[in-house]
């Protein structure tokens, strides 16, 4: 099915299709565009492959028959751009982190969200010194300089993500 289609994208098809039941039909994206966004939401939505129109046709059957196996197959004009940013967006190790208390690493996620220390001490019923404290600790052992350093570290390290979703903690 390809991505753009008339009445309803191929996108939302793929969606319903795999909404059917525990053995859907496989879907398999056939289109032009090469676009990464594409591929993400086809294989989010549920595609098992992503070619291109102008794969050659042994490519064509082999996507088609790898489908219906259960594989994945993206089209592998594709797969290395995939593969590189796939590599990019990975949280940077961060063997540091292991110095912290638990309670400093959840300080530090709520200061790479950008909360100040009263808002901190609020949401860990702990006083405002206390979360002094810890952010010192942090900024020592992690060997950052300010607030700015500690947001970049959290974001960097995949400690917090954008969106509100942060490792280890549940945010009110």
């Amino acid at each position: 099915m390809d991505v753009r289609m008339p009445r309803m994208d191929g996108l939302e098809a793929a969606r319903r299709i795999v909404a059917l039941g525990p053995d859907p039909a496989k879907v398999v994206m056939l289109t032009t565009f090469d676009v990464d966004e594409y591929v993400f939401d086809a294989l989010s939505s549920g595609a098992t492959g992503f070619l291109l129109k102008h794969a050659r046709p042994e490519e064509l059957l082999f996507g088609i028959r790898a489908a219906a196996e259960g594989h994945a197959l993206v089209a592998p004009v594709l797969t290395r751009r995939l593969i590189e940013r796939f590599a990019r967006s990975r949280p940077r190790a961060a063997p540091e982190l292991g110095r912290l208390t638990e309670r400093e690493r959840e300080v530090l996620i709520l200061l790479a969200r950008g909360l100040s220390n009263a808002e901190i001490a609020t949401r860990l019923v702990v006083g405002e010194s206390t979360v002094k404290t810890h952010v010192a600790r942090i900024f020592t052992k992690l060997r950052l300089r300010d607030r700015a350093q500690a947001v970049i570290y959290g974001y960097e390290t995949g400690l917090v993500t954008p969106g509100g979703h942060a490792e280890g903690i549940t945010l009110l």
